[in-house]
C-alpha cells in the first residue's frame, strides 16, 4: 500500500475557531500527521485590526 502525503488548510477570523476546526479534523481524520504549520496575519482597516488565523496540516493518507 502506498502512503500519499496530503495537506488540509484552515482559515478563520478567530483563533478559537481555528483551534476547534483543526482539533475536529485531527480527531476524525485517523491519519499520520507529519506537521502543522500556523500563521497569523494582521491588517489595518482604518482604526480596525483584522486578524486572519490559518493552519496547514500535513499528513499521510493510506
Amino acid at each position: 500500500m502506498v502512503n500519499v502525503m496530503k495537506v488540509k488548510c484552515f482559515d478563520e477570523n478567530h483563533e478559537k475557531d481555528l483551534e476547534f476546526k483543526v482539533n475536529s479534523f485531527l480527531a476524525t481524520c485517523g491519519k499520520d500527521v507529519v506537521d502543522i504549520k500556523f500563521q497569523v496575519a494582521l491588517a489595518m482597516q482604518g482604526e480596525d485590526q483584522i486578524f486572519c488565523f490559518s493552519a496547514m496540516v500535513i499528513y499521510y493518507e493510506n
